[in-house]
């Protein structure tokens, strides 16, 4: 039987989250983008600096899930100044749930999820929120077994190509 655990990330974390950062988002979307903008977005986004910046945030928090010991993804969360829009204070945002490929259809995102519904509990959030790529079925049909629903939409730049993400929402009860 294996056994999950959700620990916190931090900046001596920094080798580990870039390497698993780069890897889930290109197994995610390499296919459906270019290689040159594909490179762009992982270096800018999951450069060191910009890593190191996002880790010391005092309203972000990155979590690894681990599976037997190894890191199998991580769960990245934003709250007040830190929200990629401006949702207001009483929304928490999920800005990333990825998870490694080897280590996908075990329930590890619906684990991840629940510990981000606990910690907007813990805030006092009463909704939580997210933008997931137009075209990313899977994340999509997730989402809305998690009881997400479309509250707008807004642009995510991937190199030079301009997408369309979804902004989804859920109210806590």
């Amino acid at each position: 039987m294996m056994t999950t655990q959700i620990v916190p990330c931090t900046l001596g974390d920094l080798a580990t989250l870039q390497r698993v950062s780069r890897q889930t988002f290109a197994d995610t979307f390499g296919e459906a983008n270019t290689p040159e903008d594909l490179a762009a977005y992982l270096d800018t986004a999951y450069s060191s600096q910009q890593l190191t910046k996002e880790l010391t945030q005092a309203t972000t928090t990155f979590d690894f899930i681990l599976v037997d010991g190894q890191v199998a993804g991580y769960l990245k969360l934003n709250w007040d100044a830190s929200q990629s829009e401006p949702c207001g204070n009483q929304s928490l945002e999920i800005e990333r749930i990825y998870i490694l490929p080897a280590y996908k259809r075990q329930g590890l995102g619906r684990t991840l999820y629940q510990h981000a519904v606990e910690r907007a509990q813990r805030l006092h959030k009463t909704t939580i929120w997210l933008g997931v790529w137009e075209h990313n079925r899977p994340a999509r049909k997730f989402y809305e077994r998690m009881g997400f629903q479309q509250i707008g939409d807004h642009v995510f730049q991937l190199g030079s190509d301009a997408q369309r993400d979804l902004i989804l929402q859920t109210t806590l009860v």
